[in-house]
């Protein structure tokens, strides 16, 4: 049986096919879409953040810790950086995001940089995973697990000198930023929405399907 995660990489799957395979196809695709009719978005599981595994070096004990969702307001989550930072609590400010978080997150850490001029920045990518759950409507159909890989950046920023300038991420304030050599990954996570799945299952209590 084959799956597809979203219409996109379907198109991509059937590029370079004879007129014959694209239309078995996409019959194939509109049999996935008609049968995930009977199934409603369920709960979504995230892999927790923690703390002890920011993907830094050398971070202080005292660091100041600020996780972005994607409904935070920016306002808010500046004034608390803001005060924190003005009460001399700490010198350092890690800013953590996911998925549709990440240009919030770069937006923060890019005001907060130049508002207290942060000399110091290490910036890291990494990816966590998530499982939605797809609740069927109708007797006799049952859950579907689709688990995705969603992307997450740290971004340090500091008015102390780093002990590790050599470490992949790091820069000064001056420096070419983070994002002006990443540009085409920024737009993937800017543009990235979840979409239904299109994916349909029976007789099997839990199905597991991963992005390729």
């Amino acid at each position: 049986m084959l799956y597809f995660t979203n219409s996109q990489k379907f198109h991509k799957k059937i590029s370079g096919c004879n007129s014959r395979h694209i239309y078995q196809s996409q019959l194939a695709l509109s049999l996935f879409q008609s049968k995930m009719e009977n199934y409603s978005k369920g709960k979504n599981v995230e892999e927790p953040m923690e703390r002890d595994k920011i993907p830094i070096t050398n971070l202080p004990v005292d660091f100041l810790w600020m996780q972005v969702k994607g409904g935070s307001k920016m306002t808010n989550l500046l004034s608390h950086a803001s005060g924190i930072l003005e009460d001399k609590t700490t010198t350092t400010v890690v800013w953590s995001g996911a998925g549709v978080a990440i240009s919030k997150v770069i937006s923060c850490a890019e005001i907060l940089k130049r508002k207290f001029s942060l000399k110091y920045q290490v910036t890291k990518l990494t990816f966590k995973s998530v499982e939605e759950y797809w609740e069927p409507k109708l007797d006799g159909l049952e859950t579907i697990v689709v688990k995705r890989q969603i992307p997450v950046i740290h971004i340090l920023l500091s008015s102390q000198e780093i002990e590790d300038t050599q470490q992949l991420g790091y820069q000064t304030l001056h420096g070419k930023t983070f994002w002006e050599t990443n540009k085409s990954f920024i737009k993937q996570t800017q543009a990235q929405k979840p979409k239904k799945p299109f994916k349909h299952k029976t007789n099997i209590s839990k199905t597991k399907i991963t992005d390729n």
